[in-house]
């Protein structure tokens, strides 16, 4: 994320990191972190991104306080639909220990509803080189690791896929175009109002 970090300070976005355990805390347990994190910064806009897990996260602190700082979310490659690879890690004694707590609560089992009341954009990798094709492959178009399906939140959450990796989507230039133009302007550039 620090790179991701830098290209929003670059946009002039005042950038703060929450850091959060994924192996030992659930989501749930994480977003009540994150809430007493953001009470006691009293911030008083405050726009969010999330990346993967991240997601879930967020999404489990809006269910639990909506009463959040006014602002816009953004999340990237976040499987808010469950995740196939982390079901499939999941069911190995082997590799369970990868995802933790909060990947087995979060994203084998899946993320609440969207129930934030403010703009929220969604961004999909497609490139289809990760960690999937180890397990077995995807049956959708994917980022290697999250299937883009695994992200959508409905048709009234504004989605966009880009050509690159789970991870590619902290690096990518042009997911830093649209995450900046959706924090500034309730959309992603180029889209239609």
């Amino acid at each position: 994320m620090s790179q991701l970090k830098s290209r929003l300070s670059d946009h002039g976005f005042e950038v703060d990191t929450f850091r959060y355990s994924s192996v030992s805390l659930t989501p749930i347990e994480n977003a009540q972190k994150l809430e007493q994190y953001i009470r006691q910064r009293d911030y008083a806009c405050l726009h969010m991104v999330a990346h993967s897990l991240g997601g879930i996260l967020l999404l489990n602190l809006f269910d639990l306080y909506p009463d959040q700082p006014p602002g816009r979310v953004v999340l990237l490659g976040s499987p808010v639909q469950g995740s196939e690879v982390a079901r499939r890690l999941a069911a190995r004694p082997w590799s369970r220990w990868l995802i933790g707590q909060a990947g087995i609560r979060g994203l084998v089992e899946g993320a609440p509803q969207w129930r934030g009341n403010r703009d929220l954009g969604v961004i999909a990798g497609t490139s289809g080189m990760g960690i999937g094709r180890l397990l077995g492959g995807l049956s959708g178009e994917s980022d290697g690791t999250v299937m883009a399906s695994e992200t959508n939140l409905g048709p009234d959450v504004m989605s966009r896929t880009h050509h690159t990796g789970h991870m590619g989507l902290l690096f990518s230039a042009k997911v830093v175009t649209d995450v900046v133009g959706f924090l500034r302007e309730g959309r992603f550039p180029d889209a239609q109002a």
